[in-house]
Formats: C-alpha cells, sequence, structure tokens
C-alpha cells in the first residue's frame, strides 16, 4: 500500500510574512486577486493589513466578504458568481476556516462547473482540475486549513456539514504571519488553540496515521501544549508558537484523516452553530477515554509531549489516563467548557448521533463505533 502526503508548493513562516505576498503575486503572473474575507475581520481591519500590501505593490483585487462563520452552500454559490464577474485570476484567502474554506469550494467550482451542485463535492469528489490558484493567510491558529485538502461546508437545509476532501483545492502558497492573528480574543484563541491540539491528538492515533504522519503530529501536539496558555494570555512566544504548532498538525491530519471528535462536533456546529474548536476542546477527553484501548502505547507518547513526567515508569492504564487528565488541564486552564448541557437539546441526540456516524471522519476513528455508541457519548457529556 502507497501512502500519499500532499503539502503546500510553498509556505511562509513569521513575523512579517504577509509582506511576501505581492512578491507571489507578481513572480506567478496574476493580474487580479479574488480576497475573500469575513466581515469581521474587515470592519477591525485586519483584513487591511493583506489588501494594504497589495495597494502598495499596485496590484488590483476585488473583495468578497459574504462568508458565514459555518459557511453555507450560498455563501460559495454568491462566490462563484462573484469571482466570475471580477476578471481575477487568483484567490487570496485571509481569516479562519470559514473564508478558506469559502475560498476552496469557490476555487474548485470555478476550474470544475460540472460541481456546481456544491453538494456534489461532499466526501472524495472525483474533480478533474486544480482549483483557482489560493494564496491562504490564516487569522486564526487552528484550522490550519491553509494547509489541508479538506473544506467543511455546511447545507443549511439539511442542518448538517459536508467534509469535502480534494486534493485540488490545497492552497499553493501559505502565508503563516502570527501578527495575523494577535488580534484574535482570549475566547477564540483558546478554541482554535484546542482544534488545533484536536487535530494534532486525531491525526496520531487516527487508522490511517504512519511514521510521516506521526512525525508532525507528535511534535504538533509537543508545540501546542508549551505554547497554547501563552497565546491566550496574547504572548509573542506563545502566538508565534500557536501558528506554528497548528500548521505542523494539519500538514498531518490532512494526509491521514481524523476520528469521531471531529465528527461528532461538526452537527454540532450544523445544528446549533457552535463554534468548532469548542466542541471539539469539550469532546475530545471523553473521545480519548473510549478510544484508548484502539491505541497501543500512543497515548504514553501524548502524555510525554504534553509534559506529564515519569511516564516511562506508568503502566499503561496510568499513562492512557495521564494523556487525558493533561489535556483536560490544558483545556480548563484556557476557559473551555467541560460538558454539553448549554448546547445540545436532549430531543436532538439521535439526529446528532446519526449524522456524526454519517460523517467523513468517523472512518478515522481508531476503534470501531457504532450509531449507539456515539449517542451515549453525546448523552454522558450533557
Amino acid at each position: 500500500m502507497a501512502n500519499r502526503f500532499v503539502l503546500n508548493e510553498t509556505s511562509y513562516h513569521g513575523v512579517g510574512a504577509i509582506k511576501e505576498i505581492a512578491n507571489e503575486v507578481k513572480s506567478r503572473g496574476f493580474m487580479k486577486a479574488f480576497v475573500c474575507s469575513d466581515p469581521d475581520l474587515i470592519r477591525f481591519d485586519v483584513t487591511k493589513k493583506v489588501t494594504d500590501v497589495l495597494d502598495g505593490a499596485s496590484i488590483s483585487y476585488e473583495l468578497y466578504s459574504n462568508i458565514k462563520p459555518n459557511p453555507t452552500i450560498e455563501n460559495v454559490q454568491t462566490g462563484v458568481e462573484a469571482f466570475k464577474k471580477s476578471g481575477a485570476d487568483c484567490i487570496i484567502a485571509i481569516g479562519g476556516g470559514s473564508s478558506i474554506d469559502t475560498a476552496k469550494a469557490i476555487g474548485i467550482v470555478v476550474e470544475n462547473p460540472e460541481f456546481a451542485d456544491i453538494r456534489s463535492l461532499e466526501g472524495v469528489a472525483p474533480t478533474k482540475k486544480k482549483a483557482v490558484p489560493i494564496i491562504a493567510v490564516p487569522t486564526t491558529a487552528g484550522t490550519a486549513a491553509e494547509v489541508t485538502i479538506n473544506y467543511v461546508i455546511t447545507d443549511a437545509d439539511k442542518n448538517r456539514k459536508m467534509v469535502c476532501v480534494d486534493v485540488h483545492d490545497i492552497p499553493v502558497v501559505a502565508i503563516v504571519d502570527p501578527d495575523m492573528m494577535a488580534s484574535m480574543p482570549k475566547g477564540l484563541t483558546a478554541a482554535t488553540g484546542m482544534d488545533a491540539l484536536t487535530h494534532a491528538i486525531e491525526g496520531y492515533i487516527t487508522a490511517g496515521a504512519w511514521e510521516l504522519s506521526d512525525m508532525f503530529h507528535i511534535k504538533a501536539i509537543e508545540i501546542i501544549s508549551k505554547n497554547l496558555r501563552g497565546a491566550v494570555d496574547n504572548t509573542p512566544q506563545g502566538r508565534e508558537g500557536m501558528a506554528l504548532g497548528q500548521y505542523i498538525a494539519g500538514m498531518g491530519f490532512s494526509n491521514v484523516g481524523l476520528g469521531i471528535v471531529h465528527s461528532m462536533a461538526h452537527p454540532l456546529g450544523a445544528l446549533y452553530d457552535t463554534p468548532h474548536g469548542i466542541a471539539n476542546a469539550i469532546i475530545l477527553p471523553t473521545v480519548m477515554e473510549y478510544n484508548a484501548s484502539a491505541t497501543g502505547e500512543k497515548y504514553r507518547d501524548i502524555a510525554k509531549a504534553m509534559g506529564v513526567e515519569g511516564v516511562d515508569s506508568m503502566s499503561l492504564d496510568e499513562a492512557r489516563k495521564a494523556a487525558v487528565d493533561a489535556v483536560k488541564q490544558l483545556s480548563k486552564d484556557v476557559g473551555i467548557p467541560t460538558d454539553l448541557k448549554d448546547i445540545v437539546k436532549p430531543e436532538d441526540v439521535d439526529f446528532l448521533a446519526q449524522s456524526a456516524y454519517d460523517d467523513a471522519c468517523r472512518p478515522g476513528n481508531p476503534r470501531d463505533t457504532s450509531v449507539a455508541d456515539i449517542k451515549e457519548l453525546y448523552l454522558s457529556l450533557m
């Protein structure tokens, strides 16, 4: 069996990296950019940091901002039409997963018009052409959408999120500049940071994991565990560490998949508009406990990476508990709620469990599961 790995053509990291956008646009021969960014980032002048670079280099662009926190089919459809009318030949996506995911879907549909029905992109879509070239500029340290081959679009009519996986959607350039993340409030920093930790842990234990992905994931767990508390306190070191850690996690999980933490989190976002990172953070420890028996020695590695002392002398059960406890402590330290009782309505649990089971992330879970098992996990968190 061959293991495939897909990464960006080019990425820039560190303070001031956004200055490289103008060079990349010009060196690639692009004439006009279609800038995708959400309304809040525009309102608070975060997007302006990038458009100032474009203005300074006399690069033409058009701004598109019809993007919701959990982007919908309608957001993509209006974006496709706006792109066609703009005369642009590249996309610059500025934001968290919402903006970058919207840009990916727009770019795919423009170049593969036979997939104009956005629902046809769910799962692994057999597109033939690469998306419109995307330069992705993340403003959150969590989703790693700038380096993944995944994007998530909400089907508002059916109250569900569609996970789309396509090697043709990966941005050609990622600009990972911690200064672009400095305006994140504490709550969002904590939520997106725990999303990144979930990516790293699920990617490390997923059924498709192998040596190359393990290398990325265990390092990501280490970096995130060391830097998330500092990032929440808005220290430069914490911000820079999280910008790198979440990207490294994305390099791994994009290529090997995730598990039922994500498949359980997705319906919460679709039905209640729950922030994805918060949903993941609440669910992660409980699912780690559920999956422990199917993970071999990997929780011992996770506990070590999270800074737990004396792990080598622990029994396997003790090491597994130590890893789960370390996740719980980090989540508590950054202010994440511990349960879903204020989010989930009891009458929705059957729908949520079925949606989670049907989610594209579920098959990657290291332990075989069922709708009944997932329902019990939801109920245990209420």
